[in-house]
């Protein structure tokens, strides 16, 4: 599954800036997102397929965790647009830098 089709749900990318924070249990996910817990845990379920969240069996709770691989390729995508915008940006001051001195 598209890691970026997957967190292009908004629900999703909440759950995912609530882990990027700290590991969480389901029911920490609903407090945090006063959601029900069939519904974070069926987001978590996508999440999980996708392979940018894992649980770790603690005791008698799942903890979630971020995997920094779907991340990893995400920004690898993302850099020519960086590089792109870093260059318009670029020159976008040194263009304002000459009406300043001109």
């Amino acid at each position: 599954m598209d890691a970026l089709a997957v967190l292009a749900e908004p629900t999703r990318r909440r759950i995912v800036d609530v882990l990027r924070v700290r590991e969480c249990t389901v029911s920490e996910l609903v407090g945090s997102l006063g959601m029900s817990q069939p519904a974070v845990s069926k987001h978590l379920r996508v999440l999980r397929e996708a392979g940018i969240v894992t649980a770790q069996v603690r005791a008698q709770q799942r903890v979630y965790r971020l995997e920094p691989g779907p991340f990893r390729e995400l920004d690898a995508w993302l850099a020519p647009y960086r590089r792109m915008w870093t260059h318009h940006l670029a020159e976008l001051e040194r263009h304002l830098d000459r009406k300043e001195d001109g």
